[in-house]
């Protein structure tokens, strides 16, 4: 029986090409979105036409407990069984000093660190039982001070940490792993000019800015690497080594 991976954040960007990568390889799919209907729903037709019943979307908002746990039961209820949760949804937005809500708090710990926790435990016996796999998206950014961000980085130096624990609290059936991203892409709903990706790339050892494809394939090379848990490959070019 084909492997099942749910993709969280999964109709768009990195998200969408890890899928496309796991499809390519013989995976049924799960393809969460909140926002993105539309294209998630483009995603599974298209995935479908190439290997029919082998994708659904499910809408949910990570940030509240009933939309976790309406993808919890949505994602046993369509394929049975779980091989693989990569935990890439994630808000992303300033919170300046003296001007955070209650709001931001909930939106961005929800998506970046509550969601995780939950989907895990809730999808838990799921994964033992096929000896799976968890792969968190974190952020090349929490090795450096990262202005005007602090609830997004506690979240996500939060799902950093939770991969470690996890990884020893559910080996040796599951492994825990996580890919954290450089510059890879601007952030949502902004364009970066030629001007910025120079001035980006002037602070990378490479000297270029990396591409979705980089994610994906250490996604892969975790999934597949049989002898590894508990570790986070960064994926930046070398930019933390620049402070």
């Amino acid at each position: 029986m084909n492997k099942v991976a749910l993709v969280t954040g999964g109709s768009l960007r990195i998200g969408k090409a890890i899928i496309n990568e796991l499809h390519q390889k013989g995976w049924r799919i799960v393809v969460h979105y909140r926002n993105s209907q539309k294209p998630a729903e483009q995603l599974v037709k298209r995935l479908n036409n190439n290997r029919a019943k082998s994708a659904i979307s499910v809408g949910a908002d990570l940030s509240s407990h009933e939309g976790i746990d309406y993808l919890i039961q949505a994602t046993t209820d369509a394929f049975k069984r779980l091989d693989l949760l990569v935990n890439n949804a994630s808000s992303f937005y300033p919170t300046p000093a003296g001007k955070i809500t209650i709001k931001d708090w909930n939106e961005l710990v929800g998506s970046n660190l509550m969601a995780p926790i939950f989907l895990i435990d809730g999808l838990k016996k799921h994964l033992e039982k096929s000896k799976g796999n968890i792969i968190n998206i974190t952020d090349a950014n929490l090795n450096r001070v990262f202005s005007n961000h602090s609830v997004y980085i506690a979240a996500k130096a939060g799902l950093s940490k939770i991969t470690q624990t996890y990884a020893k609290d559910l080996a040796p059936s599951i492994r825990v792993n996580a890919v954290a991203p450089g510059a890879i892409l601007p952030p949502p709903n902004k364009e970066w000019t030629k001007q910025i990706e120079n001035k980006i790339a002037a602070a990378i050892p490479l000297k270029k800015i990396g591409k979705v494809s980089d994610i994906v394939s250490a996604v892969m090379f975790l999934l597949e690497s049989e002898y590894i848990t508990g570790q986070t490959i960064t994926v930046d070019g070398g930019r933390t080594l620049n402070g």
